[in-house]
């Protein structure tokens, strides 16, 4: 929040200064502004809020200092106010130094806060009214002292259009001090600047879009008497005049997309734009907001905010998409407020506007809006497999250790069978490590991958990459200078192990800005465990996907606390998510209090067991993620997904009990249990059929599920009619030990019907797939009144590695045993196939087969005869 925002809030004009006292002032209409000066402070207390004294025991704030601000405004004072509370910043001399902010409420509950790295610090109380408490922590501070500042911001809106030009894509429009532009670009996109300076600037560069779409310059203009009109082959601009307002249709200029329901309102330090909200318009974005993935009716935050919990928005993106059939990003660093109600009101805490609008459904507007900050990246396939994190150096929870004891832990997956695609081996703070080369070939032995936490600072990369790290963490000291710090960091660890290696980079980090899918894994933070955690936690990565962010998670189990049951119930879902990583090291027990490892053998069984099995199905599914991560390069739509994006015309994927179950790609249904409960209720399924993974039950949706059994080791699982799912062989626990001579597919073929699937192959770890060194292979399937017809295509291209031909075993859900099944016309034998009629399932194993050419798998039914009845009945 800090770089923008709080040169804005220090640079605030002040008409009418409050009184400060060592206690506190008041903001009322009539004194808008107060600043205050803290004592000077010797050192810092290295930590928060909980280093510092009560009052009582600190009067004179000698550790910590506190400040009692008292808000007095009329009622609805906030109701359209652009910047939705009271700006509040701290700043101080020595930049190095760092003082942390934090605002209480009356009830001691906090309500803002700013607590990176940055000088000034900045937040904002929302809608604040009352009194307030805030708390000034010397973070790390050498005789320093701060400056704090706080204003009640004063509003102006939009006069009357006062001139209009402009031509070929790119427009000018004045009211009076306010200058505005509108720019059409290729591919059903506009920019739209406003500034009431009279110039229009850009401080966030090309650190966000790091390249503008060109003009769509096939654009003209009219005068419809009230408004003027600018046409282009996507949509037509109405510039209203009396007052000037903004509206966007559809080229029959009819049809509303958004409109402007009142002029744009600036105020000391931020800009709104307020819009008609449609009777059944939905509104989803805002990157990762914890609980939740939809937002009529809703205020949205997006700034800097370290609350890892529900609510929090550590990873919130200034964009949001709207079912009305467009999205909207700001290209701005600072903050916002969106609030989803009637009218609909977004602003951001700086005084312009500068939004870029797209046009399409939900998944063209997403893949517009990364096409423009940023396509998520291409993870290797050992991103995919389950991570372990933990301080094996220097760490007082666990006695001393070694950087060479994770070696230990690597061979624990291995012993129980569990995958292990890579070990952050430093994460802890001060950690540091030892022997880096032998780790590094231990892991690599042991088929993974080093990772490392960047504590020592990305200027280390380098030559840990040479010796072998291929996974970089970041923390939120890189939030530093605001999130334009954060992006930069990002972008440079993965360019740190891309400029010395030929690995593709791979780098987590828990605080972000738009664009950051680009270049990382967004977790959500350092969260306690509770059923709670595990509940909220599914909307909120399903949610981010609409803002283009393929990769969100957060820790198996959560970092500080353990229970057997709850990591097992997390555990069995987040297989479904393309990234996870357990936290060891830091946790204690729930029941013991005493320390708990967390690795998923670490319970004994039944847990090992559990865990292992959803592990190794992770594992076994990696060709379908790999091909999902392929895609969401190619369109910027990851594989987790609100119910919605694939069902959008289903009011029932937005109810309550959709908001707790998600798609993995848009094959698999999952439906966590979040309460310590062996049923599941309130599942729904959207429109078609849907078969239990388990089971083989089938359900005809839309319907609800209630009373669904599932004891621990059953997650409930669901898988569309007409899938085709990829999968590597039974057993399977590691990428590079797989039998690559074997592929599997689990196929759900529709009684009548065709379904089609395209797998995405490479190499796995280089960046040799951006030179075209890939395979695809195309399958289809149709059923019909005689049986199932499977047709795989020829893979087509190719990469290092590529084997020449390889075996297939197909699994084929629902319907009677075949009466025969056949290779390209010829019946295979008898022991080449089997039918299940339990769970209703064909296996069909084949020989070994080119891949540079196709066949035909039939299962055919027996044969009838002209009345339509089996032969022989």
């Amino acid at each position: 929040m800090a770089g923008v925002l709080a040169g804005t809030l220090l640079a605030a004009p002040a008409p009418a200064r409050a009184a400060a006292t060592a206690a506190g002032a008041v903001l009322d209409p009539a004194h808008s502004s107060v600043s205050w000066q803290s004592p000077v402070y010797a050192k810092g207390t290295g930590g928060g809020p909980e280093k510092c004294p009560d009052a009582a025991t600190d009067p004179g704030g000698t550790v910590c200092h506190r400040f009692d601000l008292t808000v007095s405004v009329p009622d609805g004072y906030w109701d359209d106010n652009p910047e939705g509370g009271v700006p509040l910043s701290i700043g101080w001399e020595r930049p190095a130094d760092d003082f942390d902010l934090y605002v209480y409420d009356d009830r001691g509950k906090q309500v803002a806060s700013s607590a990176g790295t940055a000088d000034p610090e900045a937040t904002v109380i929302p809608r604040a009214s009352g009194t307030y408490h805030v708390l000034v922590v010397p973070y790390a501070v050498h005789d320093n002292s701060f400056t704090g500042t706080a204003y009640l911001p004063a509003t102006t809106d939009a006069g009357d259009l006062t001139s209009f030009s402009g031509g070929a894509g790119s427009y000018t429009i004045g009211a009076g001090r306010l200058t505005a532009r509108a720019d059409f670009l290729k591919g059903g996109q506009l920019r739209l600047q406003a500034d009431p300076s009279g110039s229009l600037s850009d401080p966030a560069g090309t650190a966000i879009v790091r390249r503008r779409p060109a003009l769509q310059r096939h654009t003209s203009s009219f005068d419809a008497g009230d408004y003027y009109g600018i046409r282009s082959p996507e949509a037509v601009l109405r510039v209203y005049k009396k007052p000037l307002r903004f509206g966007l249709y559809r080229p029959d200029n009819r049809t509303r997309i958004w409109q402007e329901d009142k002029p744009l309102r600036w105020s000391t330090g931020g800009m709104r734009q307020s819009l008609t909200r449609g009777a059944d318009e939905q509104f989803f974005g805002g990157g990762e907001q914890n609980g939740s993935f939809s937002h009529r009716g809703r205020t949205m935050y997006v700034a800097n905010s370290f609350d890892w919990n529900e609510g929090g928005y550590n990873n919130s993106q200034p964009f949001y998409l709207s079912s009305a059939g467009y999205g909207v990003f700001r290209n701005t660093f600072a903050p916002g407020v969106y609030t989803f109600g009637a009218p609909v009101t977004t602003g951001q805490q700086e005084r312009r506007l500068d939004a870029y609008y797209f046009l399409g459904d939900a998944k063209q507007v997403i893949g517009k809006y990364t096409a423009l900050v940023g396509r998520p990246f291409m993870p290797p396939v050992y991103g995919l497999e389950p991570g372990d994190s933990d301080c094996y150096l220097h760490n007082a929870n666990r006695g001393e250790r070694h950087t060479l004891d994770a070696l230990k832990i690597a061979d624990g997956y291995a012993e129980h069978r569990m995958p292990l695609g890579w070990m952050l081996v430093n994460d802890g703070y001060g950690c540091g490590y030892e022997n880096l080369e032998q780790t590094v070939k231990g892991l690599q032995d042991r088929h993974a991958q080093l990772g490392l936490w960047t504590e020592d600072g990305i200027d280390k990369l380098a030559d840990q990459v040479r010796a072998g790290q291929r996974v970089a963490k970041l923390d939120v000291a890189w939030v530093g200078n605001g999130y334009k710090f954060a992006l930069d960091a990002c972008d440079a660890a993965k360019r740190g192990i891309e400029d010395n290696s030929d690995a593709r980079g791979f780098v987590w980090l828990p605080v972000s800005w738009a664009g950051a899918q680009r270049c990382g894994v967004l977790w959500s933070g350092d969260q306690k465990l509770s059923w709670d955690y595990i509940r909220w936690q599914i909307p909120t990565y399903a949610g981010a996907t609409m803002s283009g962010i393929a990769y969100n998670t957060g820790d198996v189990g959560s970092i500080y606390r353990h229970d057997a049951r709850m990591y097992a119930r997390d555990l069995q879902w987040k297989a479904f998510l393309p990234a996870i990583m357990t936290m060891d090291g830091w946790a204690t027990d729930l029941t013991t209090g005493k320390p708990a490892d967390q690795q998923p053998w670490r319970d004994g069984e039944p847990y090992t067991s559990i865990n292992r099995k959803y592990l190794q199905l992770k594992e076994r599914l990696l060709p379908y993620m790999y091909t999902l991560s392929a895609q969401a390069a190619r369109t910027g739509v990851g594989a987790v997904r609100p119910l919605w994006l694939e069902y959008p015309d289903d009011p029932g994927t937005l109810g309550a009990q959709a908001k707790y179950e998600f798609l993995s790609g848009p094959d698999f249904l999952v439906a966590p249990v979040y309460e310590d409960a062996d049923t599941r209720d309130g599942i729904y399924l959207p429109k078609g059929t849907w078969t239990d993974y388990w089971t083989g039950r089938t359900y005809q949706g839309p319907t609800t599920v209630n009373g669904y059994h599932a004891p621990l080791d059953t997650l409930p699982l669901f898988v569309r009619e007409g899938a085709i799912v990829p999968m590597w062989p039974e057993g399977t626990t590691s990428w590079q030990t797989r039998d690559r001579h074997e592929l599997d597919w689990d196929l759900y073929p529709a009684a009548r019907g065709t379904g089609h699937y395209t797998l995405y192959e490479d190499d796995g770890v280089t960046r040799d797939f951006t030179k075209g060194a890939a395979a695809t292979q195309r399958v289809s399937m149709r059923g019909d009144a005689r049986g199932t017809t499977v047709t795989v295509g020829a893979s087509r291209g190719d990469y290092a590695g590529k084997v020449d031909a390889r075996t297939y075993r197909f699994t084929v859900h629902g319907g009677t045993a075949p009466a025969r099944v056949l290779l390209d016309g010829r019946p295979l034998p008898r022991s080449a196939w089997s039918y299940d009629a339990g769970t209703r399932v064909t296996t069909v194993r084949t020989p070994s087969l080119p891949l540079d050419r196709g066949f035909t798998l039939r299962l055919a039914g027996p044969e009838r005869n002209r009345t339509g009845t089996a032969a022989g009945s």
